[in-house]
């Protein structure tokens, strides 16, 4: 891989990490949450399109395409991730979505889109899905329920499934057409808007007081959530979707951390050991 898509997928990583952990920290809310993500994304970013090649597409139908598939996609993805969120630990629920979604991805890259990654890069592969998975199975078999999955668990993989059809799409999508990454971003938030405002139709207080008592933390989701996408598809454009894929979750390693220093969640020597197993594999995708 070469080294700026290695900085721009590290740097996503990090802004990545950043935004679940404040997502984590309201995503009770649920939806009005979820709608204020998009309303906030959208304006942040949207002053940025005419400073970073408009558009980029072929035509404006593509584009439209585009935007439209990504934004359902997206949707999926944040509101199977909420739920998670509410049902399981941070680390649990993050991790096996990073797990599951790269693995995906890698096996949908090679097969569909003909991508050929080297040994020690598909080493590494390996290495960051084994350690972002045993991050989310640490839990497992502690949840006081036996004999039933860890719900944390189960979101974590539906997630994973999400992020992969999200990935392949929006990498067909920027490669083919010719998307500018800001653009291809702020159309997919702001198609999102009617979804949830759809959601929220009945809770338009909830939305307010939420608004008025958490603005701060909605703004840093609405730069940091697009920046860390738009870094991603930039790195795609100029990197194997088989590579950029697994090496975006280092972020796991980081809210992991969070998970063990801050919110003092179980088995921290568990968390770090499979972080480090992580960490090797980033090593072997940056060789």
């Amino acid at each position: 891989m070469s080294p700026l898509a290695f900085v721009l997928v590290f740097g996503a990583a990090i802004a990545h990490a950043a935004w679940n952990i404040i997502a984590h920290g309201i995503s009770r809310a649920g939806t009005p949450f979820l709608w204020w993500g998009a309303v906030a994304s959208t304006v942040v970013w949207i002053g940025a399109v005419p400073f970073t090649g408009g558009i980029g597409a072929d035509d404006l139908g593509s584009f439209a395409l585009g935007v439209a598939v990504s934004a359902v996609l997206h949707v999926a993805y944040m509101t199977v991730l909420q739920r998670g969120y509410r049902e399981g630990n941070l680390s649990t629920v993050y991790a096996t979505a990073r797990g599951t979604g790269p693995f995906l991805s890698v096996i949908v890259a090679v097969v569909l889109l003909g991508e050929r990654p080297s040994a020690i890069a598909l080493i590494g592969v390996a290495a960051v899905i084994v350690g972002v998975v045993a991050i989310g199975l640490v839990d497992r078999g502690s949840t006081g329920r036996p004999g039933r999955i860890d719900p944390g668990i189960l979101f974590g993989l539906l997630t994973g499934v999400a992020i992969a059809v999200y990935t392949i799409w929006d990498a067909h999508a920027v490669r083919t057409w010719n998307m500018s990454p800001v653009a291809f971003m702020v159309g997919t938030t702001l198609l999102q808007v009617p979804f949830y405002s759809i959601a929220v139709r009945r809770r338009w207080g909830a939305v307010r007081a939420l608004g008025r008592a958490q603005w701060r933390r909605i703004l840093v989701f609405g730069i940091l959530s697009p920046l860390s996408y738009i870094l991603v598809l930039t790195a795609i454009q100029i990197a194997p979707v088989a590579l950029v894929a697994p090496l975006r979750e280092v972020s796991v390693v980081l809210v992991s951390l969070f998970g063990v220093f801050v919110l003092r969640e179980s088995r921290p020597g568990w968390r770090i050991a499979a972080s480090l197993v992580v960490v090797a594999g980033i090593v072997l995708l940056a060789l």
